[in-house]
C-alpha cells in the first residue's frame, strides 16, 4: 500500500512539472521582419506598408495619426501564477524624416495595451495615444517607450531629442536625452535626423527590472543601456495585450519609418538583418539628367501657356481668397495657414459661428478642412507697414511653445486689413462667463485649480521658455476653460518676446483698463512685473467674482476692485470680499491666501511685487504665504492707498489724465 502511494506521489508530481512546463513553454511567442512585405500587421490611419516593404506610419499629412499592431493579442502573464509577468524582449529600427530639416514635429512610441485603437487620442505631442484628459489615468493599462522629438514643460520633458519610459500617461517615469555609451563615454545622437536609429527593450519579469539602449543603426548594442528602471508592470499589464507602434503629426510634419522589428516573449529576440532592411526614401534630390536640361524649356512653355489659359479662372478665384503674403513669410511654412481654408473652417466667417468679441478683434469657432481639427479664429485689424514682420515672427515663435495652461496658437493668415491668429478651440469658452453669469458658477476648488494653472503657466512665460514672453493681457476673459474646467491662458495677440537677460523695449501702453500696471505711463515699458500686476487683479476677481471696475451693491457707485479688498483687508474683515455666490463654502485659509497675494501682487510699486515662481510657490503651499504677505502690504500701504486713489480720478476724467499724478507719486520712492 505504502508503494502505491509513493508512486501516486511521484506520478501527480510528474503530471504538475509536465503542466508547468507546458504553460511556460506555452507563453514562447517570438516573430521578426527584415521589412514589412506581407507582414501580419493591423494598420490604422495613415499607416502603410510601402512598395518595397518600409512600415510607414505618418506622411506629410499635418495633424494626424498612424498606427500600427501585431496581429494578434500576447499573454504577458504567467499561466500558472496570474500576478507575475512574463519577460519579453523587442528591437526594432526606425527612422524620423522631417519634411523641413530646420523644423521638427513630434516622434513615435512603441505601445503595449489592451486595444489596437485609441478613441479620443490627440495627434501632435499626445501621439496619438492619449489626449489632455486622460494622460496619467491608470485605468489606461498602457506601457510606452517614447522616442520624443518635442518639448513639452506641462509633461516635464528634458529636452526635445529624448527617450522616456511612459505608464499610462505622457510624464515619463525615467528619461534621458538620446545617446550611446561607446569608449567610455556618452555619445548624443539626433532622433529626427533622417538616419535609422536601432533600440532594445527588455524586460525581466522576475526581478521586474526594464531596460532600453538606443543607438544609430550602424553602431553594435552599447553594453550600458541609456535608461533602467524598476518597475513592476503586473499592475499596468491586463492580459492578453497587443503590441505595436504609434506616431502623429503636428503642424510642423515628419514621415515615421519601422524598418524592421523582432519580439519574444521569455527570451532574446532575434538580431535584425540590416542587410535585409528596405531602403529610406530619398531625402536629397536626384540629380538632374540630359533629358531634364533638354526637355525642361518645352515644359515651361507648356506650363506657361496652360497658366495664361486659366488666368481669368485663377484671379476671380484670388479676388474672394485674396491674401498679404511678402517675401520674407515663405519660410514660416507650417505656421501661415491659407484664407480659404479658414474661411472654409468658419463657413465663410458667418454669425452662428461666432464665440464673441472682444476689444481686438472677433473670434470664430472653426473646423480645418484637411484635419477636422475644430480651431478658434480671431479677426485683428493690423497696418502690414508697421513692424508687421517682426510681429509675425513674434507670432510664429509663440507657437512653438508647449505647456499644458496655455491656449496653443497655431499660426496665422493676413488679408488686406486683417489678421488672423489660429488657435486651439475649447469648448467651456473663457472664464468670466463663469464668473458672472447667473447662470452658471465655480466652486472654490475648481476656482483655486483654474488660479494654480494660470500662474503655471504664466511662470513658463517669464522664466522657462527659450525667450521671456510678456503677456500683456492677463484677464478672466483670456483665460479659456477645457473639457475639464483646468484653466488656459490664451489670446497672444499683444504678447512681446525678447532674451534672457535683455531688457525689455520701450513700447506703447495697450492692454485692458482697471490690470494694467500703474509704472507703464512712467516708463513706457512693460515687464514680467506689469503681467504680475495684472495677475494680481485677476485673482482678486476669481475669488471675489467682481470685474476690475464695478458698481457697488450699496450705493452703486464705482468701485476699484483692488482698493476695495484692500479697505476689507485693513479693517480686518478682508473675507467680506468674497465671491457671495460661492456661499461661504470654501477654505477659508486658502480664500485669505488668494486675496493677500492678489494685493501684493497687484501692489502699485512694482519692486513690492513677487515674482511668479514665488507666487506659484505660495499657492502651492511650498512657501510661508500669510506672514510674508501681510507684511509686505502693510510695510507700503501708504503708496498703496495714493496710488489706488488714481483709478478714481482716471474714470472721471479719462486714463490719460492720470499720468502725472502717478509719476509724482512714482517719484517719490518707496
Amino acid at each position: 500500500m505504502s508503494e502505491y502511494r509513493l508512486f501516486s506521489a511521484m506520478f501527480i508530481k510528474i503530471l504538475l512539472t509536465v503542466v508547468l512546463f507546458g504553460s511556460v513553454h506555452s507563453d514562447r511567442t517570438d516573430f521578426a521582419y527584415n521589412g514589412f512585405t506581407n507582414a501580419d500587421l493591423i494598420l490604422g490611419d495613415l499607416a502603410t506598408v510601402t512598395h518595397n516593404g518600409l512600415l510607414r506610419l505618418t506622411n506629410y499629412t499635418d495633424t494626424q495619426k498612424g498606427r500600427a499592431f501585431y496581429k494578434a493579442p500576447l499573454h504577458f502573464k504567467n499561466s500558472s501564477t496570474s500576478n507575475s509577468t512574463l519577460s519579453f524582449s523587442t528591437t526594432f529600427i526606425s527612422a524620423i524624416v522631417p519634411e523641413n530639416p530646420n523644423f521638427h514635429g513630434h516622434g513615435l512610441v512603441f505601445v503595449i495595451s489592451p486595444s489596437f485603437q485609441f478613441p479620443g487620442s490627440f495627434p501632435a505631442q499626445f501621439f496619438g495615444v492619449f489626449n489632455s484628459s486622460n494622460s496619467g489615468d491608470p485605468t489606461n493599462h498602457i506601457f510606452a517607450v517614447e522616442h520624443d522629438t518635442g518639448k513639452d514643460s506641462g509633461y516635464r520633458d528634458v529636452d526635445a531629442n529624448h527617450i522616456g519610459i511612459d505608464i499610462n500617461g505622457l510624464v515619463s517615469i525615467s528619461s534621458a536625452p538620446a545617446a550611446y555609451f561607446a569608449d567610455g563615454l556618452w555619445n548624443n545622437f539626433s532622433l529626427s535626423s533622417g538616419s535609422p536609429v536601432q533600440t532594445w527593450i527588455e524586460y525581466n519579469g522576475v526581478d521586474m527590472l526594464l531596460t532600453v539602449t538606443v543607438a544609430p543603426v550602424k553602431v553594435p548594442k552599447p553594453q550600458r543601456p541609456l535608461l533602467s528602471a524598476a518597475v513592476d508592470l503586473a499592475s499596468v499589464f491586463l492580459d492578453p495585450m497587443y503590441v505595436g507602434f504609434s506616431s502623429a503629426t503636428s503642424q510642423l510634419v515628419d514621415c515615421h519609418y519601422i524598418l524592421g522589428w523582432s519580439y519574444k516573449m521569455n527570451g532574446q529576440a532575434q538580431a535584425l538583418d540590416l542587410s535585409s532592411l528596405p531602403a529610406l526614401p530619398r531625402i536629397t534630390p536626384k540629380p538632374k539628367t540630359k533629358v531634364l536640361t533638354i526637355g525642361l524649356p518645352i515644359i515651361t512653355g507648356f506650363l506657361t501657356l496652360a497658366a495664361v489659359s486659366a488666368a481669368m479662372f485663377i484671379v476671380r478665384r484670388k479676388i474672394k481668397y485674396s491674401e498679404v503674403v511678402e517675401d520674407w513669410e515663405r519660410e514660416y511654412g507650417p505656421h501661415r495657414f491659407r484664407y480659404k481654408d479658414l474661411f472654409t473652417a468658419t463657413k465663410g466667417f458667418r454669425e452662428k459661428e461666432l464665440l464673441g468679441i472682444g476689444g481686438f478683434g472677433r473670434v470664430y469657432r472653426g473646423i480645418l478642412p484637411s484635419s477636422k481639427i475644430e480651431v478658434a479664429v480671431k479677426k485683428v485689424s493690423h497696418d502690414s507697414k508697421q513692424g508687421m514682420k517682426e510681429f509675425v515672427a513674434e507670432i510664429v515663435s509663440l507657437g512653438r511653445m508647449r505647456h499644458r495652461n496655455l491656449v496653443q496658437l497655431l499660426g496665422y493668415c493676413r488679408r488686406k486689413g486683417e489678421l488672423l491668429l489660429v488657435y486651439d478651440y475649447l469648448p467651456n469658452g473663457s472664464l468670466d462667463k463663469y464668473l458672472f453669469d447667473d447662470k452658471s458658477t465655480l466652486n472654490w476648488n475648481q476656482r483655486f485649480n483654474i488660479l494654480k494653472g494660470v500662474a503655471s503657466g504664466l511662470l513658463y512665460l517669464h522664466e522657462e521658455w527659450e525667450q521671456i514672453v510678456l503677456h500683456r493681457d492677463v484677464k478672466a476673459s483670456n483665460v479659456l476653460l477645457d473639457r475639464n474646467l483646468n484653466g488656459k491662458l490664451g489670446d497672444f495677440g499683444l504678447a512681446r518676446l525678447y532674451d534672457h537677460g535683455a531688457g525689455p523695449r520701450t513700447t506703447h501702453i495697450v492692454g485692458t483698463f482697471g490690470y494694467m500696471a500703474p509704472e507703464l505711463i512712467q516708463t513706457r515699458k512693460v515687464t514680467t512685473s506689469s503681467d504680475v500686476f495684472a495677475f494680481g487683479v485677476f485673482m482678486l476677481e476669481v475669488a471675489a467674482g467682481k470685474r476690475p471696475v464695478h458698481a457697488s451693491t450699496v450705493s452703486g457707485e464705482e468701485l476699484v476692485l483692488t482698493e476695495w479688498v484692500f479697505r476689507c483687508w485693513k479693517r480686518g474683515s478682508i473675507l467680506e470680499s468674497s465671491d457671495p455666490k460661492l456661499g461661504g463654502d470654501y477654505i477659508k485659509d486658502e480664500m485669505e491666501m488668494v486675496l493677500k497675494l492678489g494685493l501684493l501682487c497687484s501692489h502699485p510699486v512694482a519692486e513690492a511685487r513677487p515674482r511668479m515662481r514665488e507666487v506659484l510657490q505660495i499657492l502651492d503651499g511650498d512657501a510661508p504665504s500669510t506672514e510674508l504677505v501681510s507684511w509686505n502690504i502693510l510695510e507700503r500701504s501708504e503708496h498703496y492707498e495714493s496710488l489706488t486713489s488714481c483709478y478714481n480720478f482716471s474714470m472721471d476724467f479719462g486714463f490719460s489724465q492720470t499720468t502725472s499724478v502717478v509719476e509724482s507719486l512714482l517719484s517719490g520712492g518707496r
